[in-house]
């Protein structure tokens, strides 16, 4: 036993496998009673056969009940061959990576080699990256998986892949990723045990059992028996599933006890690295990434920004002060032979996983550099944006121009956007001040909750009742009446009048504040929708390309020769969408300010910038423009131009001039 962490830790590592063993046992029981419920009705036969011999069982009536349990005996064995079948050579679950030889990462191999020598556990088989922030050990025993495996990888089959998150890499000093890695790699020690691989392969071989009716290419009767194989294999793993989890919790505290002795006081502060890697790489693909995958180009040096984020988010948050220190320190990365190899392939593979981009560079779908990020996306980004908020307002036919015919109002300018946005709430701003009662006020009810993307086209802004959403006289409260009927009572109506308005409010979705704002958002929701359908038909298109040229061609994913290696599943959907879709309102927003930065950029002193941790910014004299958001939202929203305005005239912004569209 291993025993140089001390008495305590002596005694939890021996709890945690234990813990682990009786668990891999449970499983282990569910699978022979399995085998034994299948074997149950041959076991009947023998017996009634048995009996038929010696003479006790003689008789018409047992002959029938022979040739019953014979045939049932069959059936039965001939389905639990079929699973049994199934169950051995179903593919399992493979994550998809970034797999690296020794040869590529011989200091990261050493590392891992000594790390494992301290501990006194097998080194893992192999290493792969993946583009997350997280590190653990995957089996990849499976013959499938074995054919993937670049060549040098490790010293026994059996053991498992260590799959380090690639930030780490980047942001990690090496005493850091040692120390964080050390519970990873002594986990194992457990896995090596056969009690516990025997439950871990059963499990994992019904987990794949259970994908295999989704598999493509089955025939109608094929798929109508594996829907049959699949049923039968989530019922052994709800059996099996409360074991599972105990096993892997028990080899989890193995693996924590035994990695105390190494390093611990490193990994207290290195936890402290993790989370702040991981709030800055969640950043980076939301705010930095996304938008670059949305314009078909792909960041190729996403674990080197990274590092830039986490800078800056030190450099401003005080919480973070001091870990831009560390920089001076060897990092991670070094460890590696190539890391702009490495980390432009994981930079790809991020753009799979999170977007559902193609396996491969191509015309539509190509690398970008940081250094020309603002250049090529964000400007563009804007551009194309400006573009397809004019197509829009050219169908609806916001100038309003006779027989479609050009005139100076159809341009391009973010005058026209203004003046179509702020049109319809002009009526509304001017209603309350209608003579009707210069000594009440009236106060309507309604919930900013109510969902407006859904609306059908802009309202008739023509009734002061219509714009400010009251329907009929019951959705106005004369406040001074109150005061006036000097009678207590009456205030429960009042209150009760208000509860039904309320209702009524949420219930009848009162019209918009700004329904032209509505109607533009509903039509670019529209036309996004249909892009990004083109845009999966397309790369769809392309996968299968690929895989058809592949199989002409007999070359296998085999990447033995390679220095990395990508392995995974490839498809047009993301396995791990970063964001839900947008609201129209949200999609209007965006579009207006990108037509914003574009007269910015073509009339005044702008350009278009990166923030690290914001994504596309545009700069004004050389800082941020921090203060626009607000001022669109006030004109998206309440169709108010006025904050806009004044914005436009403090940066010298001509929204009359045309602006310059992809």
């Amino acid at each position: 036993m291993y025993g140089v962490s001390g008495t305590g830790s002596v005694v939890g590592e021996e709890w945690g496998v234990r813990a682990a063993r009786s668990r891999a046992l449970g499983v282990l029981r569910v699978r022979g009673r399995a085998l034994g419920l299948a074997i149950l009705p041959a076991a009947v036969a023998v017996v009634l056969y048995a009996g038929g011999v010696t003479g006790h069982f003689t008789g018409s009536g047992w002959d029938v009940a022979r040739w019953v349990v014979t045939v049932l005996a069959l059936l039965v064995a001939l389905a639990a061959t079929a699973v049994a079948l199934v169950v051995a050579r179903a593919r399992p679950a493979a994550t998809p990576t970034v797999e690296l030889s020794e040869t590529a990462a011989p200091d990261l191999y050493r590392l891992v080699r000594d790390l494992a020598d301290r501990l006194d556990v097998p080194a893992p088989a192999a290493i792969a990256l993946t583009p997350d922030c997280d590190s653990w050990l995957e089996d990849r025993t499976h013959r499938a998986h074995r054919a993937r495996r670049t060549t040098g990888a490790g010293d026994g089959d059996g053991a498992p892949v260590l799959v380090i998150g690639s930030p780490f890499l980047w942001w990690m000093r090496v005493g850091e990723l040692r120390a964080v890695l050390a519970p990873v790699v002594a986990g194992t020690g457990p896995a090596a045990h056969p009690d516990i691989a025997a439950a871990r392969r059963f499990v994992r071989g019904l987990d794949a059992a259970v994908a295999v009716p989704r598999a493509p290419g089955l025939d109608p009767l094929r798929r109508l028996g594996a829907h049959g194989v699949g049923q039968v294999a989530r019922v052994l793993l709800r059996a099996c599933r409360g074991h599972a989890a105990e096993m892997e919790r028990g080899v989890a505290v193995a693996g924590s006890e035994r990695a105390q002795a190494v390093d611990y006081g490193v990994r207290i502060v290195a936890q402290e690295q993790v989370g702040l890697a991981y709030a800055g790489w969640d950043r980076l693909l939301t705010r930095v990434a996304l938008p670059a995958w949305r314009m078909g180009r792909w960041p190729s040096r996403l674990d080197a920004g990274v590092v830039s984020a986490l800078t800056e988010l030190s450099r401003r948050d005080r919480l973070a002060d001091g870990f831009s220190s560390r920089l001076g320190e060897r990092p991670a990365c070094d460890l590696l032979e190539e890391p702009g190899a490495v980390d432009e392939a994981t930079s790809l593979l991020a753009a799979r996983l999170f977007h559902g981009g193609p396996a491969e560079a191509g015309p539509d779908w190509s690398p970008v550099d940081w250094s020309r990020y603002p250049e090529e996306v964000v400007d563009r980004k804007w551009r194309t944006d400006a573009a397809r908020l004019h197509q829009v307002l050219d169908g609806l036919g916001a100038a309003g121009s006779p027989s479609g015919s050009p005139s100076a109002a159809d341009a391009p300018t973010l005058t026209r956007v203004i003046a179509h946005l702020s049109t319809a709430p002009a009526a509304t701003l001017k209603a309350p001040t209608a003579p009707s009662s210069p000594t009440t006020t009236p106060v309507a009810v309604r919930s900013d909750s109510t969902d407006l993307t859904n609306s059908a086209g802009p309202a008739d802004t023509t009734d002061p009742a219509a714009a400010l959403g009251a329907t009929d006289t019951t959705d106005t409260l004369d406040v001074h009446d109150i005061g006036d009927t000097g009678d207590i009572g009456d205030i429960h109506d009042v209150d009760h009048d208000l509860d039904l308005d309320l209702d009524l409010d949420i219930d009848d979705e009162m019209d918009p504040v700004n329904p032209a704002a509505e109607a533009l958002a509903g039509a670019l929701s529209a036309l996004l929708a249909r892009e990004e359908a083109a845009r999966e038909a397309r790369v769809a298109a392309a996968t299968a390309r690929t895989t058809e040229a592949s199989a002409r061609s007999g070359r296998q994913d085999d990447r033995s020769g390679a220095a990395v290696a990508v392995s995974g599943p490839d498809g047009p959907l993301p396995l791990f969408p970063l964001q839900p879709p947008r609201s129209g309102r949200d999609l209007l927003a965006d579009h207006v300010t990108a037509m914003v930065c574009c007269a910015a950029v073509d009339t005044a002193e702008a350009t278009p910038g990166l923030d690290w941790l914001d994504g596309p910014a545009l700069l004004v004299g050389g800082e941020r423009a921090s203060d626009l958001g607000p001022r669109v939202l006030a004109l998206v929203e309440d169709g108010d131009p006025e904050p806009l305005r004044v914005w436009l005239a403090r940066t010298g912004v001509r929204p009359e001039k045309p602006v310059r569209l992809v």
